[in-house]
């Protein structure tokens, strides 16, 4: 007998002692837990290109892949969880795999890790939210003006007007919450060599919204508090000699902290029967001030954006298209941001974007997407970038 056959016996025998284990402890009853799967694949060309005066035109082409597969169990009445892995990388705001690399196999990460506890005795409308989890589902999350959507945050939830898959309720919304963005542990430059101070940091945030209609206009209104403490710290790689950061996009925010203040508001309503539309908006505003951190521009903290959409491509045969403009001065948010714009580039930067998204058979649908963004008060450099989706849902 040869040794592959060797190992697959093997393997086969340990599979077989699993599910005998999993049957004797019941976790075959489907009444004890309801097991929810879902994942999706999106195949993606892309196309940027960088206009200079000076240098002339750069253009870089690639295509990548995005897959994510998640289970998330209802474990009973008052309590769920999930689980979610994906491709991706080290860098916090994509989950994007770049074919490019001879056909090796692609890293999987996890992607979400939480437990759900709505005790009862609260109607099920609050969620107390453990671990790793989705911002859109976690946070209450117009666009990506703040958060880049492939964003997923560690810590704890509070929310009160979500239903346990993380969509908002009719009603008043709320939700507060407490996230660990770098645990130090020695691991960061010490104040001996680099003059910062080895301090853990920490984003705390608050929420309240309310979603509304009125005649066949649905509407939906909020605000946001997002406290970002012990983030003045330098992740930039040619920083100091040495010192690998833990995570990208990499960043320098000495001297600067980072207190959001957000607005957010939409309106919408039906065209006709099938084909809604949507006008959606946001303003962010840092209020730390320069007198406090002296890096900081006093007069670069503002960031908005606007957009409208028709249709919703729900269903086979339906379209829709959107477009946006955006302005996002230096100091506003942070890297935390949608990274797509400028080039990569989170903030100081203006421009648009256009969307369309047909659903061309069930579960599948095709997108195309172009932005145009510019640096803030350079004239001469514009970040093109084109975007070309297939994504399947199951």
């Amino acid at each position: 007998m040869n040794t592959s056959h060797n190992q697959s016996c093997l393997i086969m025998k340990k599979v077989a002692l699993l599910v005998a284990l999993a049957a004797s402890m019941g976790f075959n009853n489907a009444e004890a837990v309801d097991w929810n799967w879902s994942a999706d694949i999106r195949y993606r060309y892309e196309s940027g290109l960088k206009e200079t005066t000076a240098d002339g035109e750069h253009s870089r082409d690639r295509h990548r892949t995005r897959v994510r597969l998640g289970v998330y169990p209802w474990i009973n009445e008052e309590l769920s969880a999930g689980v979610q892995i994906a491709t991706g990388s080290d860098e916090t705001t994509s989950r994007n795999e770049t074919f490019d690399d001879m056909f090796i196999p692609d890293s999987i990460y996890l992607n979400e890790a939480f437990i759900d506890y709505h005790p009862m005795f609260l109607q099920g409308n609050v969620n107390l939210i453990l671990g790793k989890r989705d911002v859109a589902k976690t946070l209450i999350v117009m666009k990506d003006l703040v958060w880049d959507s492939d964003i997923t945050l560690e810590g704890l939830t509070l929310q009160f007007g979500k239903d346990s898959g993380g969509k908002e309720k009719d009603g008043l919304n709320a939700t507060a919450g407490y996230y660990m963005l770098n645990e130090v542990n020695g691991s960061a430059p010490t104040a001996a060599t680099t003059g910062k101070t080895e301090r853990d940091a920490y984003l705390v945030a608050a929420q309240l919204a309310y979603t509304g209609s009125v005649s066949d206009l649905g509407y939906k209104v909020g605000a946001a508090y997002y406290d970002y403490v012990h983030f003045d710290y330098d992740n930039n790689v040619s920083g100091d000699a040495g010192y690998v950061p833990k995570y990208k996009p990499e960043f320098d925010y000495t001297g600067k902290d980072f207190n959001i203040v957000e607005l957010f508001a939409s309106v919408g309503g039906p065209i006709t029967e099938t084909l809604p539309w949507k006008i959606y908006g946001q303003y962010a505003f840092n209020t730390a001030e320069q007198a406090d951190c002296p890096n900081i521009d006093d007069t670069k903290r503002d960031a908005y954006q606007i957009g409208v959409q028709i249709g919703d491509a729900k269903q086979v045969g339906q379209w829709s298209l959107g477009g946006e403009y955006v302005s996002i001065e230096r100091d506003a948010v942070t890297i935390l941001t949608d990274s797509d714009r400028n080039g990569g580039s989170a903030t100081n930067l203006e421009g648009f974007k256009v969307a369309a998204v047909y659903h061309l058979v069930q579960n599948m649908t095709l997108g195309a997407t172009y932005l145009n963004f510019k640096t803030k008060d350079v004239d001469d450099i514009t970040n093109h970038l084109f975007q070309a989706d297939v994504v399947v849902k199951f």
